[in-house]
């Protein structure tokens, strides 16, 4: 092998690397060979090491030693393996551990898409050393500004409006998901994380009595779709009359506790991230947390909140149910008109119509969820120990690049229309019928349309594109 062209490109070092991580992955690369070709591809890896080379004989019949590396020697080869591969890509991956471990921060310029930049200074240090010990190097990532990074991720998230559901509502065609906005690429996979971690943070104060009484709820399962998990901040909302007779709305005199810092970083970057407007800043939130089977039943947010309201999907994908005629089939399971799947980290605003007119509800989950809804209240429906939070006035939504065509984000998005029956949710839904047919799976959605806006278009929110007279309900 020392004579081989391509490998005289690679210092020695080099060339264990490779050969320790590739022994690592063999189980993989193996898979379904014959034992030969299991033989020969063991010993064109382990040839790559110069060590290893120097251990065989002088004919090449290294066959026997692979054989007892891979029994006596497997666990000692594989920790080699593992603690190498850590310190080549530690410059590229945050370590688990040291991401489970970091403290939180307050800041969007730490939770932004390259803020590995900033957790890698502080959580590589040891591989680094290690690292550059090594003749082998990579490249200098580029220095972006804090400014820099917020600006090229807020022209990558993708808003889809123009959703369609045409219901006959008092004898009129309406399009009663007018005012549906779902937006994608708002937080990255690490910044899911922190928040996530914050939630099960929150519930674990709550079980053990840290929160006040009315701000942690979680009832018994007595049956399918019912105990879900719910945390509110800012206000009380009581679902329906209670045993003093209070009517569902915000309960005036129940305190809970305020918003947490994490969840108030969220809010300024939803607003200065054209998500939400700026006459429309959340000052209350619930999070729901989903078990499998868990649901929420048909409704339509009470008034004691404005809209636009939003929710953010955590965890899992699931579907939400809209519609002016949604049906209960059974416990936990519903059917309607119109569904849209939520991405991982999807942000869903209701307004208009969406909000109004057509029933929302969410089936039972087919696994573990997290969903944070943030809401501004009514002033005159607020509770009476409520204060203002002061880091939450003055947000203004950054400037956004409107030189991008929205006819054409537009007509990317014109015949996605979810008109159609959709039984429990209409789990695994892809195209054809009236369905969804497009990509949903994982953090974004780049083929739908990206139509970017300013602060200027939610002062029109029914200024969108009026029901085609021709489709039917």
């Amino acid at each position: 092998m020392e004579e081989d062209p391509f490998l005289r490109k690679f210092q020695p070092s080099e060339l264990k690397i490779a050969s320790e991580f590739l022994t690592n992955c063999l189980p993989f690369l193996s898979r379904d060979l014959c034992k030969d070709c299991v033989n020969v591809l063991s010993d064109r890896i382990h040839s790559l090491d110069p060590e290893h080379c120097s251990k065989v004989d002088g004919e090449g019949n290294n066959k026997a030693g692979l054989e007892s590396e891979g029994t006596s020697n497997n666990v000692k080869e594989t920790e080699i393996s593992f603690g190498t591969l850590s310190e080549v890509l530690g410059s590229v991956l945050p370590s688990r551990q040291a991401a489970e471990t970091a403290s939180p921060r307050m800041s969007w310029a730490d939770m932004s898409q390259e803020d590995e930049f900033e957790e890698e200074e502080g959580e590589e240090e040891e591989s680094r050393k290690a690292f550059d010990a090594s003749p082998m190097k990579t490249p200098e990532k580029p220095k972006l500004s804090r400014e820099q990074r917020e600006d090229l991720r807020l022209r990558n998230v993708k808003r889809k409006k123009d959703f369609i559901c045409l219901e006959r509502v008092k004898g009129k065609l309406v399009n009663v998901v007018d005012g549906l906005e779902l937006h994608t690429g708002v937080f990255s996979a690490v910044e899911q994380k922190r928040i996530v971690d914050k939630v099960y943070e929150l519930q674990e104060k709550g079980r053990k009595g840290e929160l006040r009484e009315r701000t942690f709820t979680a009832p018994q399962k007595w049956m399918r779709g019912k105990g879900r998990v719910t945390i509110q901040f800012g206000c009380c909302y009581n679902y329906a009359t209670d045993r003093a007779g209070n009517p569902p709305g915000i309960l005036q005199r129940e305190e809970v506790d305020p918003l947490p810092s994490l969840f108030k970083v969220i809010i300024r970057r939803l607003i200065a991230w054209h998500v939400l407007p700026p006459t429309c800043v959340p000052d209350s939130c619930i999070v729901n947390i989903y078990d499998e089977g868990d649901c929420i039943p048909p409704h339509i947010d009470n008034h004691d909140f404005l809209r636009p309201f939003c929710t953010i999907s955590f965890l899992s994908e699931c579907n939400i149910l809209f519609g002016s005629n949604l049906k209960i089939e059974g416990p936990g399971e519903f059917s309607g008109s119109f569904s849209i799947p939520l991405p991982v980290g999807s942000v869903l605003v209701l307004n208009g119509n969406g909000a109004d007119v057509a029933k929302h509800c969410v089936p039972a989950v087919p696994t573990k969820r997290i969903s944070i809804t943030f809401r501004k209240m009514d002033e005159s429906k607020r509770p009476v120990w409520f204060t203002p939070e002061p880091d939450l006035e003055g947000i203004e939504p950054l400037p956004l690049d409107m030189n991008r065509s929205d006819s054409a984000a537009r007509s990317s998005g014109s015949s996605n229309n979810h008109n159609g029956s959709n039984r429990r949710g209409g789990y695994g839904r892809r195209g054809g019928g009236g369905g969804n047919n497009y990509e949903t799976r994982g953090y974004y959605n780049p083929e739908r349309s990206s139509e970017q806006y300013d602060s200027r278009e939610w002062s029109s929110g029914q200024r969108r594109g009026r029901p085609r007279p021709s489709r039917t309900s």
